[in-house]
């Protein structure tokens, strides 16, 4: 489990197809202060485990569902990624719960400055824009994010200069890929519901 808090940003150092896988090797730091063989580390949103590591660097490898869901397979050589630990029982929460499974990408479709904030709108895949609510919460390449506006195709996050400077949010570029991961709570809620429909359709049969 991830709270969309990320801890810095990393870097690709080298990709090695691995048939129908893909091993990463990434150069980090602060992740990789208590880091043990077997751990998880969310890169861009995505839950990948370590399976080496050095005092600057670790490997990961991606299988092919995972490319095709997320964005990893776009990575090259010098991709800067978000990274983040697995949450330890008892830390704030500061962001929201995430699990590091990927529900779709998005483009990045324009970018707005002002003084204090950018605002980036997104294209809204049609598989999860149920899930997306103004208010709500969404992680955008593992950054917990608020939804600042929603329509038809689109949602938009408004970010602070922190955000934009300790993620690679600043970075983005018009036609970026990003990792979506909406808010788990609301497909559980979802699924109740289904499933309440599903018993009342019953009782009124029998």
């Amino acid at each position: 489990m991830f709270t969309g808090l990320v801890e810095e940003i990393g870097a690709v150092s080298a990709l090695e197809p691995q048939g129908d896988a893909l091993r990463l090797s990434i150069d980090a730091s602060t992740v990789l202060s208590d880091v043990a063989l077997g751990d998880s580390i969310a890169v861009n949103g995505v839950c990948l485990t370590v399976v080496e590591f050095t005092p600057d660097s670790f490997l990961a490898d991606v299988m092919q569902e995972s490319l095709d869901r997320s964005s990893l397979g776009h990575l090259v050589v010098g991709s800067p990624v978000n990274l983040e630990r697995a949450m330890k029982v008892g830390a704030r929460l500061g962001g929201h719960i995430m699990q590091g499974h990927v529900d779709g990408t998005a483009e990045l479709i324009s970018r707005t400055s002002s003084e204090h904030w950018d605002v980036l709108r997104f294209s809204l895949p049609v598989e999860v824009d149920r899930y997306v609510v103004e208010k709500g919460s969404i992680a955008v390449n593992g950054t917990s994010l608020t939804v600042s506006a929603v329509g038809d195709g689109w949602f938009e996050v408004s970010l602070i200069p922190t955000t934009l400077e300790e993620t690679t949010h600043g970075q983005l570029k018009h036609g970026d890929v990003v990792n979506l991961e909406v808010d788990v709570l609301a497909k559980y809620v979802e699924k109740m519901l289904a499933g309440r429909a599903d018993d009342d359709q019953w009782g009124a049969k029998g």
